[in-house]
């Protein structure tokens, strides 16, 4: 059994609710992240990940008026920091998405993503 906190990422990249997409994406780009957790204060309120940019590229909107509420996923699934990996990849597998935030008495402490669980499985250090 791996707990999600020895192979969790604690420096998540986040953003506020309404900072610009155009923004976010340009960060996620220079950083390589694969997502950006949306926080009111240190709670979650959403997720935008690379998924969620694409679609709003597509749509035509302006991403550099658009905001992260508009087009991140709300309410995103979280996990606790003691869960183990493959409890994690099961809600991930089964939920079709690929970053899972792990919250701690409401509030935002790692995130890890499907790469991070692949990399435990095959004998990898995440990251």
């Amino acid at each position: 059994m791996v707990a999600l906190t020895e192979i969790m990422t604690s420096d998540v990249f986040s953003a506020p609710p309404d900072t610009t997409v155009a923004e976010v994406a340009a960060t996620m780009v220079r950083g390589g992240f694969g997502s950006a957790v949306v926080l009111e204060g240190r709670s979650v309120a959403g997720i935008l990940t690379e998924r969620d940019v694409l679609r709003a590229a597509a749509s035509g909107a302006d991403l550099t008026r658009s905001s992260l509420s508009r087009w991140m996923t709300p309410d995103p699934v979280t996990a606790r920091p003691e869960v183990d990996s493959d409890e994690a990849a099961e809600l991930m597998l089964g939920g079709g998405f690929r970053h899972l935030p792990a919250v701690e008495s409401g509030e935002l402490v790692g995130i890890v993503s499907l790469r991070d669980l692949l990399s435990l499985r095959i004998g990898r250090r995440p990251g």
